[in-house]
């Protein structure tokens, strides 16, 4: 199988991702969510799906936007990438990456200024989010730029393994930001929310993640993941999903099953005794064509 050799190593990792360190950046953790939190269909009766009366200070209030930034004083400023994202990316998540190279300045620009703002322990766990997840997304299109064009992210060397950004005086590599720390978040739905560049991957969204919006728009991200057919086939019996769900089986099994999680979020809910099967991973770069 064609990349064969690069999935094995890339499941070595998932596998060894408590290697990775977040060098000293103080990192926060997403409480739990409860095991009874309500699927799509039942958010129109009752909106508590992340458990946000126990949130606190953490809380997301129910009418944030998530189309656009609408910070008043934010305290990361995120939206010259919510600019470029609107320019270049569809609305079904492909890339224009000729479009960013050709932007690539702008780009650069984000990606240094998110290099100067390192966390520190006063931020909030949405701040910490939102920040790293756009760390992750913006280095992965400028990863894909910088090498372009090309016809898998996994046609460049060690595209997860080399440090190729950096957060204050510390170089980091896109798995350390995966694995060392979104993923040490205790937020399963960050998962839906990074992209990797490829056909199978969740979308990237065209919204650059904030503070007020991260929440919300994970979930969203997470909903449109499971419930696109060309990602996720799911039937009451015969599900077929993607290979997300098996290489971080144990971020979705925390709280229960991966049946448990997916129907927390799916329109058509699999049965509790259905034998899973998974659908080949395409790696093939999610560019506009």
């Amino acid at each position: 199988m064609k990349y064969s050799k690069h999935i094995i190593t890339t499941l070595l990792l998932v596998f060894l991702y408590g290697c990775f360190s977040a060098k000293g950046l103080p990192i926060k953790e997403v409480k739990d969510e409860p095991a009874t939190e309500k699927t799509t269909s039942e958010t129109s009766m009752n909106e508590n799906d992340n458990g946000d009366d126990d949130l606190d200070s953490e809380t997301v209030e129910e009418d944030v936007q998530t189309d656009s930034v609408t910070m008043d004083n934010p305290l990361l400023d995120h939206s010259s990438w919510d600019q470029l994202l609107k320019k270049y990316v569809a609305d079904n998540g492909d890339v224009d990456y000729k479009g960013f190279k050709n932007d690539s300045q702008k780009l650069n620009e984000y990606v240094n200024y998110l290099a100067s703002q390192v966390p520190e322990k006063s931020w909030t766990v949405d701040e910490q989010l939102a920040y790293f997840i756009n760390v992750y997304n913006a280095n992965t299109i400028k990863l894909i730029i910088d090498n372009y064009p090309l016809k898998s992210i996994k046609d460049i060397s060690n595209p997860w393994l080399k440090n190729r950004l950096k957060i204050g005086d510390e170089d980091y590599s896109l798995a350390d930001i995966e694995n060392g720390i979104l993923r040490k978040m205790n937020e399963p739905k960050i998962h839906f929310a990074i992209n990797c560049a490829s056909i199978s991957c969740p979308k990237l969204m065209n919204t650059a993640y904030t503070a007020e919006n991260v929440q919300d728009l994970m979930k969203q991200a997470t909903e449109e993941f499971i419930n696109n057919s060309e990602k996720n086939k799911l039937s009451i019996n015969s599900p077929k999903i993607s290979e997300i769900f098996k290489w971080y089986k144990s971020d979705f099994t925390e709280n229960g099953t991966i049946i448990n999680y997916i129907n927390k979020y799916a329109n058509t809910k699999i049965s509790e005794g259905a034998k899973i099967n998974y659908i080949e991973y395409n790696w093939g770069l999610n560019d506009q064509k």
